[in-house]
């Protein structure tokens, strides 16, 4: 296997966003929140330049999420929680799953 090459039992992230609405920035640290997350259950993050308005994340083709659909962007710890249910559902998030303390 070359360095190139996607070890083919690892999950691809794809995020798709719209470029004229300047959203790359907010790909990108999404894109480096699951990275820092599933450092090593993770086989690419892509970027990918949109139009539109489009703003989704995919892992291995499937929608985990959509600005449209979703009603907006998500919270760094919602999609840790969508992407870790396709990927590993047995992982334990830490402080991601933890409910917040009633008052």
């Amino acid at each position: 296997m070359t360095e190139t090459q996607i070890p083919m039992n690892k999950p691809r992230i794809e995020i798709r966003y719209c470029t004229l609405c300047r959203w790359m920035l907010r790909a990108a640290w999404l894109a480096q929140e699951l990275l820092s997350t599933f450092d090593s259950e993770l086989g690419e993050v892509a970027l990918v330049p949109a139009s539109k308005g489009e703003f989704r994340i995919l892992v291995d083709g499937m929608l985990v999420w959509d600005r449209v659909a979703d009603e907006g962007f998500p919270e760094a710890k919602e999609i840790k929680q969508r992407v870790r249910d396709v990927i590993a559902p047995e992982r334990d998030l830490g402080h991601a799953d933890r409910k917040p303390a009633t008052e």
